[in-house]
């Protein structure tokens, strides 16, 4: 018998991103990139509701003072979402334009477990493969800093491990396929020691979004793979879950007893399945995330 896997239904997203659990508002949020929408469901009732951002929005993270903070084309954003249906956008920093230029943009990103924001940016067309992409932090104590990592191409998988100690990163690019971990000090918010976690470009799959569990396990979204695929610390795949969409972008556990993933995907417009935002418990559960400080 297979593991239910629960579709949220009135929900396509042409490239569904950054999920999120909110505590606070018991409620997950996600976005859809190329759309502008940065979507809400509530957990208990399932009630849906959806904000147009000014530009596109590729990660959001929740904010201690009840905004968002949000990775976007032309920098880091502070969010407020309006009954309007609009989501009123400040900007708190932006790389220099030679970092952050024409056809480029933030993507993945989310809080340490310290409440700083991490972002990396990405040149869009990836089939010109440019690796022009870097790592950046920013809080309002240390302001923006980075880029701590450069030369990427699509950076993803951004995640700390329950103690926060060690950080992992990815670049889901189909030449890339890889997996770094860094030890991480979680005083000044400094990643050191870059190393492979999981080199996987023998793998159908691409590492894209990913999430960490109580155990310390990386969970990554096989993007092209249709999988979840749960990796020890040590980097060893103990477990693969099948999707019923072929390009899961990102996971995030959630729920009162954070028990549950929530899991996005993009349609690349093969219909059917693609685009969809699907609800699972795979019998483990996640770590709660920080709010963005401020």
């Amino acid at each position: 018998m297979g593991m239910e896997i629960q579709r949220i239904p009135g929900v396509h997203c042409a490239t569904g991103e950054s999920p999120f659990w909110h505590a606070a508002q018991a409620a997950w949020y996600w976005v859809d990139i190329p759309a502008r929408r940065i979507w809400r469901m509530d957990h208990a009732s399932g009630a849906l509701r959806n904000w147009l951002a000014p530009e596109m929005v590729a990660c959001v993270a929740a904010g201690a003072d009840g905004s968002l903070v949000a990775g976007m084309e032309t920098g880091i954003f502070r969010l407020q979402l309006g009954e309007d249906g609009l989501a009123q956008a400040s900007r708190l920093a932006a790389p220099p334009d030679a970092e952050l230029g024409e056809g480029m943009r933030f993507n993945d990103g989310r809080c340490d477990r310290q409440g700083r924001f991490w972002s990396g940016t990405m040149f869009m067309d990836m089939g010109a493969a440019r690796a022009v992409g870097g790592l950046y932090s920013y809080s309002g104590e240390q302001g923006l800093r980075g880029p701590v990592v450069s030369g990427m191409l699509t950076q993803n998988g951004l995640a700390w491990s329950p103690d926060g100690r060690t950080m992992y990163l990815s670049d889901s690019h189909p030449i890339k396929r890889t997996v770094w971990a860094f030890d991480y000090d979680v005083d000044s918010g400094t990643p050191h020691k870059q190393r492979v976690f999981l080199d996987l470009s023998g793998q159908k799959g691409r590492p894209d979004g990913a999430a960490v569990d109580a155990d310390g396990c990386y969970w990554t979204c096989a993007n092209d793979g249709g999988l979840l695929q749960r990796f020890t610390p040590a980097g060893q795949l103990d477990r693969e879950i099948a999707l019923p969409m072929a390009k899961p972008a990102m996971c995030a556990f959630g729920g009162p007893a954070l028990d549950t993933l929530l899991v996005t995907s993009i349609d690349p417009g093969t219909g059917g399945d693609a685009g969809s935002v699907v609800l699972l418990r795979p019998g483990v559960q996640g770590v709660a995330e920080t709010p963005f400080a401020g």
